[in-house]
Parts: structure tokens; C-alpha cells; sequence
């Protein structure tokens, strides 16, 4: 098993009560950049420590929001490569179906790479609803046009004998040879996150890394489960558990009551993302059985369903039970992180989000201390075993 710990980098100083949305609306005037000077630094040191400590990385990117102030994940990826040794340096991602140029993006994680030394692993992501507004994007055929992207990209970094042509149905690009090329070969690890079977479906059949967010047990293995039959399906084999990821709140104290109440300032991050209704259900970007529903669920409640709305203000024993989140000492996180390993399947990379809201450095580092020096080898022995 791999960690990856991971921050969104938030502005945490919004009085939401006082805006419609803190997504795509939000006037930057409440910005503040010397607090957000101070923030940065904050985040970069947490996974400099992470990286001293033996994890890996995952960066995220999102845009027109006080939820997450790392609008450009390569950015963020390519400073990590000078300041880090060791860890995996993950993007999740990289919201391709908004981005003109999926060229650029091949250029710019294999430039990533290089500097890393082959540290790189690229995630690719359709994009969120709320952010098809502010990127005057298309939500017709958003994951078709993502799919198209990741085959663009692909052939960009493993075609090294002059350049080529591609004339697709949604980009079309002459002479493509990109320099650098990726130092990873035949490129860098592609994961792809997802809710959806249909896309872990998709993403097993090219033999991608699958990763799922926030969804518990229950949620989980239904996406496992689909992945590993059109994985068998098209490869013949069951996928290797670095295949598969999942990623839950996570904080780990010496003291249980520590842990609660860490584990409680993490789940900030699901209390306060708040988006008007007009920015998430966007016509053409869900099926239309999905935007029925989320119409009919609007008219009756006056709101838009979440699909997580019920793990913001649940317990930490309730988020723990239901596979959301792993808190307490280090003895009873390798049981909980087992008890879940078991009832998804098995899978090979833990995604924790281990820092929200205004949580300090001198709060969340003891916590990434223990994952790796007592969690992660406790668990992996088990594993092992």
C-alpha cells in the first residue's frame, strides 16, 4: 500500500452566509494575497514534510473558487519536483475537456517528469459542472472530448520519430513532437478519478489506474467491482491493487480523543463548498435520466441532492463506520484501513486528505508522522502477511 496525502489548498476565510456561492461567483476582492502568501507556504511545507516522512503526493487543481486556491496543478507539481527527494508526485488531475490544448498538457507533465526525475503521475479528469461556466466550455460530450485528450497526450509522449498529425473529432493539431519527452517510458503512470462505473469500466479497459473520492464501502466497491470485471474482460487478468486507489478523510493522534477531534477539523473540507444550483446542474452535462432527477429533488426540497451532503455534519464515528473517513490512534487506522481493504476488494494506493479549513502545519504534520511511521508499515505487513 501507497499514501498519498493531500491539501486543497483552500482560502478558508469566506463568510459563506453572506454569498449565493463560493464557487464561480465569489468576488476576489475578499482575497487577501498576503494571507494567501502565508497559506501557500503552509501547503508547499506540508508536502515538503510528507516527502521528508516517506509519502507520496497528490495535487488537484479547480478554478473560480475559495475551495481551492491551486488553479494550475502543474505549477504546484513543478515546484514540488526541485524541493522534493522521493515522493510520487501525483496530479488528480488534469482537467483536460476544458483545456483548448491537450498538446500543452503533454508538454507540460513531461517536462514535470524530467525534473522530478520520473517522480510524475498524471490524472486526467473531465472537469466539474461548476467550472464549465468560467472555462466557456462545451458540456455536450465533455467525457468524449476527455477521452480524446488522454489519447492525444498518450501519443504525444510515446511518438519520438518526428511529428505527427491528429485530426480527431474534437482537436485537431499538426506536428505534434513535444520536447521534452517524459523520462518515464513508455510514459508516466495515467490515472483517472471517477463515481461512475461506466468510466472505471472505460479506464480498465486502458489498463489505467482508477481512483474513487469520498464514497465509502458501499460506493467504493461498486466501482472496484466494475473495474476489475472490464479489466479481466479486456486483459485477461485481475488488476495488480496499484490499479486501484480510494481517498478518505484521514488524521491519526497518539491520543483517540486527538484523533476525533482532528478528524473533525478534516471534515471542513465537505462542509464548505457551497454553489449555486444554476452552476451545477448544467444542461448536457449529466444524462438526462440524472438531470430529471436532481430537477425533480430541486423542485421538491428547494435544492439541488449532494451526493455527500450527508457527511457534513455527520460523526466521526458515522464517517468511520461508512468507509469515509480513517481517525484514531495508529493501531485502530491499520484496523479501520484493513476492515476497508477487505470489504472493497483490496486496492493499492490510499488517497488521505489529511488537512482543511485552517488547520496548521503544527496540527496536520505530527498526524502524517504517524501514517508513516506507524500505520503504513503496521498495515503493509499485514498485508503482506
Amino acid at each position: 500500500m501507497r499514501a498519498f496525502v493531500f491539501t486543497e489548498m483552500q482560502y478558508p476565510f469566506v463568510d459563506e452566509d453572506a454569498h449565493e456561492s463560493v464557487r464561480v461567483t465569489l468576488p476576489n476582492e475578499i482575497y487577501d494575497p498576503q494571507v494567501g502568501h502565508e497559506l501557500y507556504k503552509r501547503y508547499f511545507d506540508l508536502y515538503e514534510r510528507a516527502d521528508r516522512y516517506g509519502l507520496d503526493i497528490m495535487l488537484n487543481e479547480h478554478h473560480s473558487t475559495a475551495t481551492c486556491v491551486e488553479p494550475a496543478v502543474p505549477l504546484t507539481m513543478s515546484i514540488l519536483a526541485r524541493t522534493t527527494k522521493n515522493a510520487r508526485i501525483l496530479a488528480l488531475g488534469n482537467p483536460v475537456a476544458n483545456r483548448r490544448d491537450p498538446v500543452r498538457i503533454a508538454e507540460e507533465m513531461a517536462m514535470v517528469d524530467v525534473i522530478s526525475g520520473g517522480r510524475a503521475e498524471v490524472g486526467f479528469v473531465r472537469g466539474v459542472a461548476q467550472e464549465i461556466s468560467p472555462a466557456n466550455s462545451n458540456p455536450v460530450l465533455m467525457k468524449e472530448r476527455m477521452w480524446e485528450a488522454v489519447d492525444l497526450i498518450v501519443k504525444a509522449w510515446t511518438t519520438h520519430d518526428g511529428p505527427f498529425s491528429w485530426e480527431g473529432e474534437f482537436f485537431h493539431q499538426r506536428q505534434v513532437n513535444i520536447w521534452p519527452r517524459p523520462l518515464q517510458q513508455p510514459h508516466p503512470p495515467i490515472w483517472i478519478p471517477t463515481q461512475t462505473a461506466s468510466t472505471a469500466r472505460e479506464t480498465a479497459e486502458r489498463g489505467y489506474t482508477v481512483a474513487t473520492i469520498l464514497n465509502g464501502a458501499e460506493g467504493c466497491s461498486r466501482i472496484f467491482d466494475a473495474y476489475r470485471e472490464s479489466f479481466v474482460a479486456t486483459h485477461g487478468a485481475e488488476p495488480a491493487p496499484d490499479k486501484l486507489a480510494y481517498l478518505g478523510l484521514v488524521f491519526v493522534a497518539a491520543k483517540r480523543r486527538d484523533a476525533l477531534e482532528g478528524a473533525r477539523a478534516v471534515q471542513w473540507y465537505i462542509q464548505h463548498n457551497k454553489v449555486a444550483p444554476q452552476f451545477v446542474n448544467v444542461p448536457g452535462y449529466f444524462d438526462a435520466a440524472t438531470r430529471a432527477k436532481m430537477l425533480r429533488a430541486q423542485y421538491e426540497t428547494g435544492s439541488l441532492p449532494s451526493p455527500i451532503a450527508h457527511l457534513a455534519w455527520a460523526s466521526i464515528e458515522e464517517l468511520v463506520e461508512g468507509g469515509f473517513c480513517f481517525a484514531g490512534e495508529p493501531d485502530e487506522v491499520v484496523e479501520q484501513l484493513l476492515s476497508f481493504h477487505a470489504r472493497v476488494g483490496g486496492f493499492g494506493n490510499w488517497l488521505a486528505l489529511v488537512q482543511a479549513g485552517t488547520m496548521e502545519t503544527d496540527l496536520v504534520a505530527p498526524s502524517m508522522e504517524l501514517m508513516a511511521a506507524e500505520v503504513l508499515p503496521a498495515l503493509n505487513r499485514e498485508l503482506d502477511s
